[in-house]
């Protein structure tokens, strides 16, 4: 999966397709972040900023 422009998409198209990858091909957030050189940080503001915060218990933006 092509996450390069994860900065540009739309926050509720991002959250289906980052917990896809994180369901699908990575064991963690942090594998998942290193895979695709995104930044964590960035990637956790976005998320909450569109209302979705990461539950590592579950391994998901909810």
């Amino acid at each position: 999966m092509n996450l390069s422009k994860w900065q540009d998409m739309d926050p509720h198209l991002l959250v289906g397709l980052v917990n896809t990858e994180l369901r699908n091909h990575s064991e963690s957030l942090e594998d998942l972040v290193k895979t695709h050189d995104i930044s964590e940080a960035g990637l956790i503001e976005k998320m909450r900023a569109a209302g979705y915060e990461y539950k590592p218990e579950q391994k998901q933006f909810r």
